[in-house]
C-alpha cells in the first residue's frame, strides 16, 4: 500500500527566514504519527505544508497519492488548526451540521461527530459559550463528519482534563485501527507514548524519525523527555 505521506526535501521559508531545512519523511497509512518539538521549532508550517496551504521554496508533499492541496483531498483530509476553526454564533450542533452539508454527508454524520468527542450533551449550546477546551472539541467534530482518511491534529489535546484527554487518544487509536492516518502534534512528550511513530523536530530539522522503541533506545533511556533532551545535545555536539 502507497504510503499515506511522503515528504521529500521539503524547504519553506517565513518572513524572509529558513523554518524547515530539507525535511524527507514517510508516514504510512492507518498509523498514528506524534510530531514533538518545542514551540517554534516548526511543526505547524510542517502540517500546514501537509495539508496543501503553506507555500514552499522547494521540495514536494504527496499525499495519498496526491499533491498536497489538491482539490480531490477536499474530503480526505481533515485539518484541526491551534485556532478553532467553527462559527460561535451556532450550536454545537449546527457547526457539525454545516460542515457535514459542506461535504454532503447525512445529519446523522454531524451527530456521531458531536458524540465522538464528548459535547452530547453539550449540542445545543453556542460555541461562543463554551470553555476553551470544548471550543476545541467543537472544530474536532467539525473535522470527524467527512470521514476523512487523513486527520492532521495540531495540538488537539490542549485544554483538555486528563480524563478527557484519555478518552480522545482512546477514540484518535480507534480511528487508526480503522485506517486512518492521524497526524498528531504536541510539545507534551507523555503523548509520544501513545503514538506508533515519533517525528521529534527542532529549529526546523528532525532530530529522529522512528518508532517510540527506537527513539527510547538511541537515547538510552524510556524517558521520552529525557531522550528528546539527549537527542537534541547529540546534535549540538554534531554541529
Amino acid at each position: 500500500m502507497d504510503p499515506a505521506i511522503t515528504i521529500t526535501d521539503l524547504a519553506v521559508d517565513r518572513g524572509g527566514r529558513p523554518v524547515l531545512h530539507g525535511l524527507s519523511t514517510t508516514i504510512q497509512r492507518g498509523s498514528i504519527t506524534g510530531l514533538l518539538g518545542p514551540s517554534g521549532s516548526g511543526k505547524t508550517t510542517l502540517m500546514r505544508c501537509v495539508v496543501g496551504v503553506q507555500r514552499v521554496r522547494s521540495g514536494a508533499v504527496t499525499v495519498l497519492g496526491e499533491p498536497a492541496g489538491s482539490p480531490a483531498l477536499r474530503r480526505k483530509v481533515g485539518y484541526l488548526t491551534q485556532a478553532p476553526s467553527v462559527y460561535a454564533d451556532l450550536t454545537v450542533m449546527e457547526n457539525a451540521r454545516y460542515f457535514a452539508s459542506l461535504y454532503g454527508v447525512p445529519a446523522a454524520e454531524a451527530a456521531a461527530a458531536v458524540r465522538d468527542v464528548g459535547l452530547g450533551q453539550a449540542a445545543g449550546q453556542l460555541v461562543g459559550s463554551l470553555s476553551g477546551g470544548q471550543h476545541a472539541r467543537a472544530s474536532l467534530a467539525c473535522c470527524l463528519v467527512s470521514s476523512p482518511e487523513l486527520l492532521v491534529l495540531d495540538e488537539p489535546t490542549v485544554g483538555q482534563d486528563p480524563v478527557l484527554r484519555d478518552e480522545l487518544w482512546g477514540r484518535f487509536r480507534a480511528m487508526a485501527a480503522a485506517g486512518t492516518t492521524l497526524l498528531v502534534s504536541s510539545h507534551v512528550m507523555d503523548e509520544a507514548g501513545r503514538c506508533d511513530r515519533l517525528l521529534l523536530i527542532r529549529e526546523g530539522r528532525l532530530i529522529a524519525d522512528d518508532t517510540v522503541a527506537a527513539v527510547r533506545a538511541a537515547a538510552g533511556t524510556d524517558d521520552l523527555e529525557e531522550a528528546f533532551l539527549r537527542l537534541i545535545k547529540a546534535q549540538e555536539v554534531a554541529a
